[in-house]
């Protein structure tokens, strides 16, 4: 390609007209963009009233401040002496009869027959299934797994326990035994909602031996709800099925629970650099109201909008895809299976099959498409007007080759990063102005986004941080029980500033551009890892006694998954025996996502005085990158080691 293609999109006519981001600033009185954004972040109060108006966001009582900080920016309380339960939002389209009957929801997996339901049948569901949770003993507050590959079943109970005032807990359905027991026992989650299983690639899965080895680790829960898959062998006697809970109890005379907006209702864990995952908090009034704004101003997304992003409910981009769909009246079809399954015409088909409007697509599954394109692109994909990418950096080649192919040359990208602890977008694009290969054309507006150097100064043209100069709404709350961590994770690298850990760019031209992480985490097909969990993992090996795990770049999951050990002293076997066992080791217990690429058996890792391993040297030098600073380095005969047995690797 040459540098001629790769120009940026052009906003269309019916853009700067119609798309809801220009019709609501013809609501504020704005015809300049820049203008809109700089009253977002100056007016705040002002900005979300019309916001909340214009998403039509339902309250129950009315909010009387919109924030108060008196506790510090670090823990804001928003939209003050309100209530809501945001399912509600979610559940006016049930209630009108102009949208009652129109799909919500439309569930297909790899080898069983889709299944829809409309707006009017997702309420009754929602509610029944909540009185069946009640039944159990279910009640406010309370913790709860959710572990289901997206569907019907998932996105019911996320709703249905949302409507409870329980607090979702959710899980990737790929985890294993030890990544579950982490996130579970964190919580103190009392029941855990869990498939037995799943298909991939025409193989059923069996997940209920991992999810009840996890389990019997995990004393506070109380009960399992299986969701049967019909794959795999019937329920046993005395097991709790989920469809029994949804269908049992009538809930149509049960109301939603009246909600603060600082009241919980997910737990969605990640990982970090260091210790065990972390749990962001989101409550009633943060995530669904900063999805509802998101999904109107970057996503262009309208009621009659159907959308599909294929998305695991156990990440971030489960629920957000979930509610930026339901809270706008538009119908959400969920995948379940491999995208390639049986071949690469797998999406294409169903986005032609149910007419998709609006498709996400992770730049893994990107270039995935690119490199199978003979195949990717024979369905009919007109019916797309718009396309997402986000969960890791794209280059601009795949996403130029995105918009071109699956954008017909006229659809917008709308790349978006955020994260789990942000709920959606610190930087996005917005579809009235010019948007280049691979970039951000906007700070999300009401959200004070920057780029900054060490000293917290704003830089242009130039590498620095993500930051985030004042609280916003969708902010996590802390993480669960523990402030500290909350603390050192993001307010206190530059004090004042939220330090997102991306390295970013703000161009010239005004657009923004991800670069990576500037910490150690891992993202391994879109998925984060932190480092320190596969250590962890990999040092309750009795074969082990030092470790350290790096993520690389890869053309196919963007990062793959590298691990370099020190072997115990006792240990006599093989290196091929050990590299093997480890491979396995973890696969078994994160999931097989995570399979590591490569095992290095090291004598001595590279460390500092403190003797903290250098993951930033170990990479660098993996990678044939300049090795900055060494003044740290405590062993220089560790990085020789590390140099030879990479030159050996690949002699």
């Amino acid at each position: 390609m040459t540098t001629n293609e790769l120009a940026a999109w052009q906003p269309r006519p019916e853009d700067l007209t119609d798309s809801n981001i220009a019709r609501l600033m013809k609501r504020l009185g704005f015809t300049d963009y820049e203008a809109f954004y700089r009253f977002s972040i100056e007016q705040p109060a002002q900005y979300w009233k019309e916001v909340n108006t214009f998403c039509g966001i339902v309250w129950s009582t009315d909010y009387k401040q919109y924030v108060d900080i008196s506790s510090g920016a670090e823990f804001p309380r928003w939209f003050t002496g309100g209530e809501l339960n945001w399912v509600d939002t979610v559940l006016r389209w049930s209630d009108n009869p102009a949208t009652a009957q129109q799909p919500a929801l439309i569930a297909e997996r790899e080898q069983i027959a889709a299944e829809t339901i409309t707006f009017a049948e997702l309420k009754i569901r929602v509610q029944n299934f909540a009185a069946g949770m009640a039944s159990l003993g279910v009640k406010r507050g309370d913790r709860v797994g959710l572990l289901i590959e997206n569907g019907i079943e998932a996105n019911v109970t996320l709703l249905g326990l949302s409507y409870l005032g329980a607090i979702v807990v959710p899980l990737f359905s790929g985890f294993g035994v030890d990544a579950i027991v982490a996130r579970l026992s964190s919580c103190t989650a009392r029941m855990l909602v869990a498939s037995t299983g799943f298909s991939r690639r025409g193989n059923f899965v069996d997940a209920r031996a991992i999810i009840e080895a996890a389990c019997k680790q995990l004393p506070t829960i109380e009960t399992i709800i299986w969701k049967h898959s019909p794959e795999g062998p019937p329920l046993s006697a005395g097991d709790v099925s989920w469809s029994a809970v949804a269908n049992t109890t009538p809930g149509q005379h049960l109301s939603a629970a009246r909600m603060s907006p600082d009241d919980p209702f997910m737990v969605i864990y990640t990982s970090g650099t260091t210790g065990k995952p972390k749990g962001p908090v989101h409550t009633h009034g943060g995530f669904p109201l900063k999805m509802a704004h998101d999904s109107m101003v970057h996503f262009d997304i309208r009621q009659g909008d159907v959308v599909c992003w294929p998305a695991d409910m156990g990440w971030i981009a489960g629920p957000l895809v979930s509610t930026m769909a339901l809270l706008n009246g538009a119908t959400l079809v969920t995948y379940d299976g491999a995208p390639d399954y049986p071949d690469w015409t797998r999406m294409g088909k169903l986005i032609e099959r149910y007419g998709v409007t609006v498709y996400g697509a992770s730049p893994t599954l990107i270039r995935g498409y690119a490199s199978h394109a003979d195949i990717a692109l024979q369905p009919d994909l007109a019916s797309i007007r718009l396309l997402i990418t986000a969960g890791e950096p794209i280059d601009p080649v795949h996403f130029k080759w995105f918009e071109t192919h699956f954008g017909h040359g006229t659809c917008p990208i709308i790349n978006v990063t955020g994260g789990t602890e942000a709920s959606c977008a610190l930087l996005s694009s917005v579809v009235i102005k010019p948007i280049a290969p691979a970039s951000f054309n906007t700070a999300s507006p009401g959200v004070m986004t920057d780029v900054v150097d060490a000293a917290g100064d704003s830089v242009r043209n130039a590498i620095g941080e993500l930051s985030i100069r004042a609280p916003f709404v969708g902010m996590t709350q802390s993480f669960w029980m523990d402030d500290e961590r909350y603390l050192d994770s993001y307010w206190r690298t530059i004090p004042g500033q939220w330090i997102h850990g991306d390295l970013a760019l703000h161009d010239k031209d005004g657009y923004f551009y991800i670069l990576g992480r500037s910490d150690d985490t891992l993202k391994i097909a879109g998925k984060r890892l932190g480092p320190a969990e596969v250590e962890e993992i990999l040092l309750a090996l009795k074969e082990v006694s030092e470790a350290a795990a790096i993520g690389v770049t890869d053309p196919s999951k963007g990062q793959k998954l590298v691990i370099f050990v020190i072997a115990s002293p006792d240990y006599t076997g093989q290196p091929a025996a050990l590299e093997a066992l480890i491979k396995d080791h973890v696969a078994d217990r994160m999931g097989k996502p995570f399979r590591p690429s490569q095992v290095y058996i090291m004598k001595d890792l590279p460390k500092t005085r403190s003797q903290k391993v250098m993951r930033r040297l170990i990479r660098n030098i993996f990678m044939q990158e300049k090795l900055g600073d060494l003044s740290a380095l405590n062993n220089p005969s560790a990085m020789e080691e590390l140099q030879q047995v990479l030159k050996n690797s690949v002699t």
